[in-house]
């Protein structure tokens, strides 16, 4: 399965980083592709690391003004013209989307793939990876916009909230009718 994963290029701390590089080891040793943003730095970093030391595969898309920082030893990278083309490129190269910890540019990822699904663009699975309740706020967010009636369709059917990598690729190869 490719599985596309939004997430940090910052280096961050060990409560961040020893979950995505548990969940990368997991893609890699199920043979799955990690489809991500290519860069070679941050938690980026550390799942392509995890993956491909585990078996998988790595395809990047990066864009122009960060295409300096790609990662050059993996099995496929694209190098998008902006930000709205490495979207579309990250959905199309995909069969499952997981959100991991990040900043703004992660955040404007999932909504737009959160938007995308609710109008039908994409019946892809989408997990938010809740590591050490980054996205609890998230949450209870989106449980008020559910609430109070701007979904058209329940949370559950939008996006799959998991607390470890494991119950993230259990739902995810469950979706895909691989368990």
């Amino acid at each position: 399965m490719n599985i596309c994963v939004f997430l940090s290029a910052a280096d961050l701390d060990d409560r961040y980083t020893v979950p995505a590089r548990e969940f990368a080891e997991l893609l890699g040793r199920g043979g799955h592709t990690l489809v991500w943003g290519g860069s070679e730095s941050g938690l980026m970093k550390v799942v392509a690391d995890g993956v491909q030391e585990s078996g998988g595969r790595l395809v990047g898309v990066s864009v122009d003004f960060l295409a300096a920082k790609a990662r050059t030893n993996a099995d496929e990278m694209v190098i998008a013209k902006d930000l709205a083309e490495r979207k579309a490129l990250l959905l199309e190269k995909s069969d499952a989307i997981v959100i991991m910890v990040g900043g703004t540019g992660t955040l404007d990822e999932a909504t737009e793939i959160l938007e995308l699904k609710k109008h039908g663009k994409h019946t892809k699975p989408v997990v938010l990876l809740n590591t050490a309740g980054f996205y609890d706020g998230l949450r209870q967010q989106f449980q008020r916009m559910e609430d109070e009636g701007f979904l058209p369709l329940p949370l559950t059917e939008l996006v799959f909230f998991a607390k470890d990598g494991v119950g993230a690729l259990a739902y995810l190869e469950e979706s895909a009718g691989l368990l």
